[in-house]
């Protein structure tokens, strides 16, 4: 959050420019033109450009008159919307009864939320993750009926386009008015009219594509070919002619390059294709993971020229560039990672000071020292942006050369180091920090395995300091959560595999008090260069740094949680914006060890807003820290290296760096997240798929883990695998969607099916293409009723022409995102924070 009493701090780049003069009538169009929706004072400040204390004053202002003389109405938690009869009945029946909306009235709002008219929602979008900057393209001449913005893929029919200018709700476009766009791609849209309640629009020109290349299974039908997408949201296939087929195959899992697209009048026509990397045989372990790296635009190797330059860094450290450093070669340092890490990028020293205090040093490969600007290592850095952990593999940002060799802080190695070093008393307050380059000396290299032991028995070497540390991780972390700090935590999930890969075993990571130790100190050490930046000039414009912010969570999306939770019986009390933490933390302790826990802390997760790099010092939420950088972990992610380079030009004395060129790296590297964290969760569900191949047949316990018209998911207790059960085959009744309470209703019996609900579950299906699971509800009853309900479902089927309601998409089921790894950990528990 910006501070109140700082009046000019900066702005996202994607703000507007405060006006000249805030109106009442500007803050009043603003619900004029939304008829029916509910606008919060932070939503009314961004979308009126306001950045001062001044302007949020008048604001304040204008809404007491607005809400004096009854025109808007005050909800709760400084949530506003119009008021008067009259005024919403003129301003929905305008909005009805146009054909064309004006670029003046925004979309009506999108009510359907993660949690509202259907829990399990497939869409979630963020705009600032996929905005494209203007680049040198020529934009063209805006008229009042057409928007500009980013193609957001929901489902075969339809997709939404996010709006550039960020004003009003996303439009709505069905694929057949899409002028073949994909996701991600630049494009302008001709307003129609509302329908159901939401904008539409059909796509009139496509300004740019984004990566027009899609990956999918091959068919070929004679000598021509024809690419079926992974992509489930796919709307069309992909035409290859005999010419550009090439080797490959029916049935080979390919990566096709689109090289026509029909015009508008060719619409039914496929886009045609050219083959340009084929991954083998669609199913087979080495296919599927490179085509899920193709399929998020992940590289496979290393450009030569980069390997080159990492190959020419010289091995050793010089006298002079040691000189230049804080020794702490001298002072007991290890490190602490899981067992298969071959990057050690944090180091922990330890020593008593004489005053009783003690000195922890969290030390940092110093990665900016070999990685300078201008060369080749620097560029693909930066492009790729983070390292991807994909289930059998590493996608690293750095060749290894520097990951694992120069910039792994090996045992009994002299390594460079940036360290923030901080004295903390006995009760873990931090009484000084120091930041600066360093070199040190690991004296031991500890698994998770061996710091735990040491901390539950007390025995083996450097026993007592690695318990001290975790006596003072643990007064940090009580400290954070007296402060608001969240305690919600998703589940990670991790596979034994064969040598061949395939999964031989599917477990949850547990995290234990060694993995906490290593998190605490890293997170004190983000903390602390971020308040050092920030804190070193009082005046304005601030030090321009990389912050990782965490907004407070959206009261809309919170609200319709809250209403989730309680029909398990959980009250979730919201009047005190200043105690939401408290409330969702408290939620958190009542679940433990109930049937619905992975349910409601995954939907608590999913309900906050999702953490960003950006120049504004706007707080990390989750973390109850008022500012927060990212600093521990150059290795692997790109905005750890731009936090090194503003500390070290700062630390010397430089002046203030512009913001602007740093604020589109960091969204650029805000992007590149997402896309890795999508990445990593389609390996994770491809290997649940292969691996519960093996189980077909077998029998387990599950939980209800979703809802939706066709089916129920079902999330099984020891693996975390998850699959759906269709409606139509849940045996004794015909079930139906109770959409507003959560659950399914048995129209004779009144059986209820609900979240969180225990089931035993038999596996019939795994679909490797798809990456999907088919499962039944075991069926206790004697075997006569079961073969007479066949019967008669099998008469149903074929008087209706196939298929109960609810049936419509066919066999297939569409695995909700994230199952298992919305919390994936970076390199075993350092977590995304």
């Amino acid at each position: 959050m910006k501070n109140p009493k700082d009046s000019a701090a900066p702005r996202a780049a994607r703000a507007k420019a405060a006006p000249a003069g805030l109106s009442q009538n500007l803050v009043y169009r603003q619900f004029a033109d939304n008829p029916g929706k509910v606008l919060g004072y932070r939503q009314l400040s961004r979308r009126l450009g306001i950045t001062t204390k001044d302007q949020r004053n008048e604001l304040f202002d204008h809404l007491k008159v607005l809400r004096r003389v009854g025109q808007i109405e005050l909800l709760q938690n400084d949530e506003y919307r119009l008021a008067s009869p009259t005024d919403l009945q003129v301003a929905a029946s305008a909005a009805k009864g146009r054909k064309t909306v004006s670029k003046a009235a925004p979309a009506v709002e999108l009510l359907e939320g993660e949690f509202g008219q259907d829990p399990i929602v497939h869409r979630r979008r963020s705009a600032g993750f996929d905005h494209v900057g203007d680049g040198p393209d020529r934009r063209p001449s805006r008229d009042p009926n057409t928007i500009i913005g980013t193609v957001a893929l929901a489902t075969p029919r339809f997709a939404f386009v996010v709006r550039e200018d960020g004003q009003g709700d996303d439009i709505r476009v069905f694929t057949d008015q899409l002028r073949y766009a994909l996701d991600g791609d630049l494009v302008r849209v001709r307003l129609r009219g509302v329908r159901d309640g939401r904008v539409t629009g059909d796509v009139i020109e496509v300004l740019k594509r984004q990566r027009p290349e899609v990956v999918g299974r091959l068919q070929v039908q004679g000598s021509i070919g024809f690419v079926k997408p992974d992509n489930r949201k796919a709307y069309f296939d992909v035409m290859v002619p005999p010419q550009e087929l090439g080797d490959s195959r029916n049935g080979d899992k390919v990566l096709v390059r689109i090289i026509e697209f029909p015009d508008h009048e060719g619409q039914g026509r496929n886009p045609v294709g050219t083959i340009i990397r084929n991954f083998g045989a669609a199913g087979q372990n080495e296919a599927e993971i490179n085509a899920i790296m193709a399929e998020f635009g992940l590289p496979f190797e290393f450009p030569s020229a980069v390997e080159e330059e990492a190959d020419a860094i010289p091995t050793t450290i010089s006298k002079e560039e040691i000189a230049k450093r804080r020794d702490f070669r001298d002072i007991l340092t290890f490190t602490i990672d899981p067992a298969d890490a071959k990057d050690f990028d944090d180091a922990l020293s330890l020593r008593t000071l004489e005053n009783g205090h003690y000195e922890v040093g969290v030390h940092i490969a110093d990665v900016t020292h070999y990685v300078r600007p201008g060369t080749e290592l620097e560029r693909e850095g930066k492009s790729r942006a983070t390292s991807v952990y994909l289930v059998d593999r590493v996608i690293p940002m750095l060749p290894e050369n520097l990951s694992n060799g120069l910039c792994s802080l090996r045992p009994n190695e002299d390594k460079l180091t940036f360290s923030a070093v901080f004295e903390i008393d006995e009760k873990g307050k931090v009484h000084e920090s120091w930041f600066g380059k360093t070199v040190i000396h690991s004296d031991r290299r500890f698994s998770y395995e061996d710091a735990q032991a040491r901390i539950e028995t007390g025995e083996g070497d450097l026993a007592e300091e690695v318990n001290l540390l975790n006596r003072l991780a643990k007064q940090l972390s009580a400290a954070r959560f007296r402060k608001g700090a969240i305690s919600f935590e998703t589940q990670e999930v991790k596979f034994k595999l064969g040598e061949d890969g395939k999964p031989l075993g599917v477990y949850v990571k547990e995290r234990k008090d060694a993995h906490k130790l290593i998190e605490e100190f890293m997170l004190l050490a983000n903390k602390g260069v971020a308040e050092y930046v920030f804190n070193k000039k009082k005046t304005k414009p601030r030090l321009t740094m990389v912050y990782r912010t965490h907004d407070a969570p959206d009261p809309d999306r919170l609200e319709n949680f809250a209403l989730f939770a309680q029909k398990f019986g959980h009250k979730l009390n919201l009047a005190n914006p200043k105690k939401i933490s408290t409330e969702l933390n408290k939620l958190s302790e009542d679940v433990v060890g109930r049937p619905e826990q992975n349910v409601i802390q995954g939907l608590a997760i999913r309900s906050m807003a999702k953490a960003t790099y950006t120049t504004e010092p706007l707080g990390h939420f989750g973390l109850a820290f008022a500012h927060y950088s990212h600093f521990t972990s150059p290795i692997r992610r790109y905005p750890d290296m731009m936090a090194h380079r503003l500390l070290e030009h700062y630390l010397e004395g430089g002046k203030n760096v512009p913001a602007e060129p740093v604020e589109e790296e960091c969204k650029h590297s805000s992007a590149r997240e997402k896309l890795a964290a999508n990445a990593e969760r389609a390996s994770i569900k491809y290997k649940q798929v292969e691996y519960i191949g093996a189980h077909i047949g077998e029998q387990f316990k599950g939980v209800v883990s979703g809802l939706t018209e066709r089916g129920i998911y079902v999330e099984i207790e020891a693996n975390k695998c998850e699959g759906m059960v269709r409606i139509s085959d849940i045996p004794g009744d015909t079930f139906e969607l109770d959409k507003d309470n959560y659950r399914l209703v048995g129209r004779g019996s009144k059986r209820i099916i609900q979240f969180g609900d225990e089931l035993q579950v038999i596996i019939t299906a795994a679909n490797l293409l798809d990456r999907t699971i088919d499962m039944e509800l075991v069926d206790d009853r004697p075997e006569h009723v079961k073969q007479r309900e066949r019967a008669e479902r099998e008469a149903g089927r074929a008087s209706r022409g196939g298929g109960y309601r609810g049936d419509k998409g066919g066999r297939g089921s569409s695995p909700r995102s994230g199952s298992g790894s919305s919390g994936r950990s970076d390199k075993g528990g350092k977590r995304r924070r």
